[in-house]
């Protein structure tokens, strides 16, 4: 199991024969177990990876890519806006940038001969500060100049909208021929790679969860093991309750943001009857197992379960420990019609 138990659990290979001596039944004799004891409590899933894609710049609508529950590669193009006014934006820029270039070199030119006439005594100081002062000066407008055309370039790019991170479209808030600007939301998604679970714990066992901090989520029968527990460090003053937020693994199957689910917090150890999945029989809303009784043979004994471990199940009632059960519940039906042909 995920979790640590120290398991007592045995299984014995025994034979059980009628009086004509029909075939061997592999039996597990119960033994109870130190497993861990939970709180539970009702908790939400939630994306970890949730929010809404914004405009960056201003434009109209000119294509979108998908759709609600459309799933998004990360980094796709989902959104594209009309980029006419961003690229004449970016060719200005790159007009400006040629010129300062051209000035700069200009500029750097007439100071190496200001400099060395300088030296020659040929020009005054005043002149050869000047020249100074006009290559320093283009220098910076050659600065300014590729700092505009890379955000003329950035303001292009911005025409594209792109995913963050892969995921699915939750909702599209705008249609094709909007017009946006700066800050108008786009499209809304999440991620399905990270989920949570939002609870709220009570006070009286919140320190005991801190301590240990370990967890499991319940569905549908499933027992997930929790890779992270965090507990918020304030409670609710109106119910008294600390709200915890628990993790749960990678790309966790059949699990969606919304759904409600039972979440048990560990705190502290008791002891369970654990039989393995395979040895129930479950037949509609009954569920049972065989029973090996010394005089009686393969018996069918209903038990109602409780949480499942992994492939094991709890036996909250209908067995006691000491009893055997048949692990293979199909060839013990065998033996019980055997049995009674005789």
């Amino acid at each position: 199991m995920g979790h640590a138990l120290a398991i007592s659990l045995f299984v014995t290979l025994a034979g059980v024969a009628d009086a004509a001596g029909a075939d061997s039944l592999a039996m597990l004799t119960l033994t109870p177990e130190v497993a861990p004891l939970e709180r539970l409590v009702d908790g939400t899933i939630e994306a970890v990876n949730q929010g809404t894609v914004s405009a960056q710049t201003s434009g109209r609508v000119e294509e979108i890519f998908y759709d609600v529950n459309d799933f998004v590669p990360s980094g796709a193009v989902i959104l594209r806006l009309r980029d006419a006014e961003q690229r004449a934006s970016l060719q200005q820029a790159q007009a400006a940038l040629k010129e300062a270039i051209a000035r700069e070199e200009e500029a750097k030119i007439r100071y190496g001969r200001i400099a060395g006439l300088y030296e020659d005594r040929a020009v005054s100081r005043q002149q050869f500060d000047a020249a100074r002062a006009d290559r320093d000066a283009a220098v910076a407008r050659l600065a300014a100049a590729r700092a505009a055309v890379e955000t003329a370039r950035e303001g292009v790019s911005y025409t594209e909208v792109r995913a963050p991170y892969a995921g699915v479209v939750t909702q599209r808030h705008v249609e094709v021929g909007e017009a946006v600007r700066p800050g108008s939301p786009l499209m809304s998604g999440l991620s399905l790679q990270y989920l949570r679970v939002n609870a709220d714990l009570p006070q009286s066992v919140v320190e005991r969860v801190r301590e240990l901090r370990k967890a499991a989520v319940y569905i549908d029968g499933r027992r997930i093991e929790a890779t992270g527990v965090t507990i918020f460090p304030v409670a609710e003053p109106q119910s008294n309750t600390f709200r915890v937020r628990v993790d749960l693994p990678e790309n966790a199957t059949d699990l969606y943001p919304g759904m409600f689910v039972k979440t048990g917090f560990v705190i502290g150890e008791t002891e369970r009857l654990l039989v393995p999945q395979q040895a129930l029989v479950e037949r509609s809303e009954v569920t049972a197992v065989y029973v090996i009784e010394p005089d009686a043979g393969p018996v069918l004994r209903q038990v109602r379960i409780g949480h499942r471990f992994d492939d094991r199940v709890e036996i909250l009632a209908g067995l006691v420990p000491g009893e055997k059960v048949a692990l293979d519940p199909i060839a013990a039906r065998r033996q019980v019609v055997a049995e009674r042909g005789r």
